[in-house]
């Protein structure tokens, strides 16, 4: 999966945040260690999700952008 991530310089070094999953973000003292750190952040987040949806019916959508 590909997703669009939010990076910007700070004080102590890259705040990023994914737009399309609201509250998923994280740090790192550099540019590659932030960008390896949403990494695991978007799997944690992922599987938050997927385990409060066990017992849902899921389906899949298709949306003009």
């Amino acid at each position: 999966m590909r997703y669009s991530v939010a990076i910007q310089k700070t004080d102590e070094g890259y705040s990023v945040s994914v737009p399309g999953l609201p509250g998923c973000w994280s740090q790192g003292t550099t540019e590659a260690e932030a960008l390896e750190n949403i990494k695991l952040a978007i799997a944690d987040y992922l599987a938050v999700v997927n385990e409060s949806l066990q017992g849902s019916e899921i389906r899949i959508v298709d949306i003009a952008a």
